[in-house]
């Protein structure tokens, strides 16, 4: 039987001074709260008070033992009840992981901002080293990570944090050597810079879309500012995040290919621990991402060779 409630029964008791006043201070019944009592003396193998027919009084033993359990009970109960302050309070330490691309663009902006606006929480974000198994950055000591990829695991709960834009794109040099695509089938006759995670883009929505294994790849890097460069040299065409090639692309150094066929955005999600009661720190850093992407969009780009 668990030993913090026998301790609890026989404290009350102790302090009370009988069976019946001890039940009704617990919302529970003399009978439970005697065997309660009875098998803690048991354990512990000393009788701890004396009872008669009128009163209940401690032994010597039952009078150290309780003034022991009662400063336990309460070490106990302070204890818990730190616990649950820190639990709701937007402080202490905030561990987030996600893939290096993202966090070195969109997400790195809004963690920083987050980071600035909520001085009392000590924010530790690092990128890359992301387990293919969901929720193997718990066991990493981290709070957060964020993902761009659908993740269903009962071990973790998910929520979407915003949609991360796309865009099909190639040098300014590149399309006078070649020209615009007509058709997302002609891409099986051009050079394409590949994401290594990604031989297969899908260009298109809903109904409307289709996917496209990339056969002709001239350049390829688990890197999109390195395929993004290489994009700017002219060495083929490139699907990079917006946020990123978004300079390039209004200066005209890269341009839209395909502007009429939309490319699916990719979702940005983040992953946490599952349980009912989430740490305050965490709700407020998914409140903070969610605000700051709708906060600053993407601007519009003008439509370059159309």
């Amino acid at each position: 039987m668990d030993r913090m409630l026998l301790m609890r029964s026989f404290v009350t008791v102790a302090q009370i001074g009988s069976f019946s006043g001890a039940a009704r201070a617990l919302s529970s019944s003399g009978s439970l709260v005697s065997r309660h009592v009875a098998e803690l003396e048991r354990q512990i193998g000393v009788r701890l008070l004396n009872r008669t027919a009128r009163s209940v009084s401690l032994t010597e033993p039952g009078l150290r033992y309780s003034e022991f359990a009662s400063r336990i009970l309460a070490e106990v109960e302070a204890e818990e009840a730190l616990i649950g302050q820190l639990h709701d309070r937007a402080e202490g330490a905030l561990s987030v992981i996600c893939p290096k691309w993202i966090g070195s663009l969109d997400v790195g902006d809004a963690v920083a901002a987050f980071a600035a606006a909520h001085p009392k929480i000590s924010v530790r974000f690092e990128l890359g080293g992301l387990s293919e198994r969901t929720y193997d950055f718990l066991d990493s000591g981290f709070d957060i990570a964020l993902h761009t990829r659908d993740l269903r695991d009962s071990q973790v709960r998910l929520k979407k944090i915003a949609s991360l834009p796309f865009t099909l794109c190639a040098s300014e040099g590149y399309v006078k050597r070649h020209g615009f695509l007509d058709h997302p089938g002609d891409l099986t006759e051009r050079d394409c810079l590949v994401h290594v995670n990604e031989p297969v883009w899908r260009l298109g929505q809903g109904s409307t879309s289709s996917l496209h294994k990339i056969r002709n790849v001239a350049f390829s890097s688990n890197s999109y500012l390195a395929l993004q460069k290489a994009a700017v040299q002219g060495l083929g065409i490139a699907l990079l995040p917006q946020r990123s090639a978004y300079e390039d692309l209004v200066s005209g150094a890269l341009q839209v290919q395909l502007p009429d066929v939309p490319v699916p955005d990719r979702p940005l999600y983040a992953i946490y621990g599952p349980g009912q009661a989430v740490p305050r720190k965490i709700v407020i850093l998914l409140e903070f991402l969610t605000r700051w992407f709708k906060e600053n969009p993407i601007p519009a780009i003008e439509r370059q060779g159309v």
